[in-house]
């Protein structure tokens, strides 16, 4: 840890779409690091499910409703996490949507939903957070993206559009918060499984992963599991402040293979 810039002993932390997969288990390590956490999503009720449980292990954890398309939601949310565990130091924005389609097929008002949902969504939790962090001259946020920024995936072009988009402002964050103590960072996560396409139709699922297979988007079967990448979070906002941790590009290592 730098002497000069010490992190501060609390740190208190927020995850958005905090009800499954990466930010569920987001939530429980960063906990388990030690940061009072708030958790915040739609399903209200599983939220609380995991915050009792991160309580029942030791850890500090309130869950509020949160709707990052929302702009009052927005504010209501970060109203409430600072109430309960105070200044927040660390910023996890993770609530994503992904639905499949053909993009000449998809209606524009579904098509702009999810843009509205995967990219300004994430502009609203910055806002909310981020300029209290600024006067402050510390804080991490970091924003879960994903491989399709860099590898489209034919079938969910407003998912890759929104995740494009939200490297593209991060970029320029990035460049605005130099010299402030705030760092924004980007986890890609390559495949994984978690609660995302959960509720896809099975035959349409099975298409898709056909599309990135014929493609060359699959290369071999093996999938990441969310602590993977909560792990990975947990060390971008654990490194000693004078280290900024700008990108991790997380992915399946491919199966080994036997000698010949």
């Amino acid at each position: 840890m730098s002497r000069k810039y010490p992190h501060p002993e609390r740190r208190p932390a927020v995850v958005t779409g905090a009800s499954s997969g990466i930010g569920a288990e987001t939530a429980k390590v960063l906990a388990a690091a030690g940061h009072p956490v708030a958790l915040g999503a739609r399903r209200v009720g599983v939220l609380e499910e995991i915050a009792a449980a991160i309580r029942a292990e030791g850890g500090e954890a309130v869950a509020h409703a949160l709707d990052v398309s929302d702009d009052g939601s927005v504010a209501d949310f970060a109203a409430k996490a600072t109430a309960d565990l105070g200044d927040i130091e660390v910023v996890v924005s993770n609530a994503a949507l992904v639905a499949p389609g053909a993009t000449i097929e998809v209606s524009s008002e579904r098509f702009a939903r999810e843009i509205d949902l995967n990219l300004v969504g994430a502009h609203r939790v910055a806002r909310a957070f981020v300029p209290a962090m600024v006067g402050r001259r510390r804080g991490d946020i970091v924003f879960v993206s994903s491989d399709v920024a860099v590898r489209a995936r034919p079938f969910m072009s407003a998912y890759s559009a929104g995740k494009w988009g939200l490297e593209g402002m991060v970029s320029a964050l990035q460049m605005e918060l130099e010299g402030t103590g705030v760092r924004a960072s980007v986890i890609r996560p390559g495949p994984t499984w978690s609660g995302m396409g959960a509720d896809w139709d099975a035959d349409e699922a099975a298409f898709v992963l056909d599309q990135w297979v014929r493609f060359g988007l699959a290369r071999h079967p093996h999938f990441l599991k969310a602590r993977a990448h909560a792990d990975a979070i947990a060390t971008i906002v654990g490194a000693p402040r004078g280290v900024h941790l700008s990108l991790l590009d997380v992915n399946p290592e491919a199966p080994v293979e036997e000698k010949p």
